[in-house]
């Protein structure tokens, strides 16, 4: 009896040990979790910028009118699925950039009915070829850039279709890879991503 009351005090020691370093350490290990979501290959000159679709803020866009302002790429193709009250979130896009200042003849909207990211990326495939792109920036919010980039790579090599990708992500006002865990959209955000990172991961 008292050798059993030894291993059941050890084991709660062990886990409250574990509570406590888990609690003292969070932002680091929540940092890391956040940080794992983004990848940022800095822009570079590129035939093309690639802006997925799902941007109800306008920043995805908004950066690459930017890179192309700041001469990275001469054209931006927006990818764009259906989206409220009968309209393409493409078709929708390039008026909001244009009402910033930008030239609509930089944007160019790609239409497609994709409802993943992977199928996304496989859909946009043809018409980089078709375009003779061979270099891009692909342009997605920040916590969805990592995710983003293995579809759109893996797509490519599936299609045998030979491009460089860098990857640039573009802000999220309710996401911060730091301190993603201290508002509740933040959460949301980066839950949401790792439960879609990991039906990726296992194909699903």
């Amino acid at each position: 009896m008292l050798r059993g009351r030894g291993c059941a005090l050890w084991f709660g020691s062990g886990v409250l040990f574990l509570a406590l370093a888990a609690y003292f350490t969070h932002t680091l290990w929540l940092g890391a979790l956040g940080r794992a979501l983004v990848e940022d290959d800095g822009p570079a000159k590129a035939d093309a910028i690639v802006v997925l679709g799902g941007d109800e803020w306008g920043t995805r866009i908004e950066t690459a009118a930017r890179l192309v302002r700041a001469g990275f790429a001469p054209l931006v193709l927006i990818s764009g699925a259906p989206a409220i009250y009968d309209s393409n979130e493409a078709d929708l896009a390039i008026p909001f950039i244009v009402r910033r200042g930008y030239p609509a003849k930089w944007f160019v909207a790609l239409r497609n009915r994709a409802t993943s990211t992977g199928e996304e990326c496989a859909l946009l495939i043809p018409e980089l070829e078709r375009r003779q792109v061979r270099s891009l920036i692909l342009v997605t919010s920040e916590f969805h850039t990592a995710r983003a980039a293995r579809a759109f790579r893996a797509a490519a090599r599936a299609a045998n279709c030979h491009v460089d990708i860098r990857v640039v992500p573009a802000p999220d006002p309710n996401f911060h890879a730091a301190s993603w865990w201290r508002v509740r959209e933040g959460r949301k955000i980066a839950l949401g991503e790792w439960a879609k990172t990991v039906a990726y991961a296992l194909g699903m």
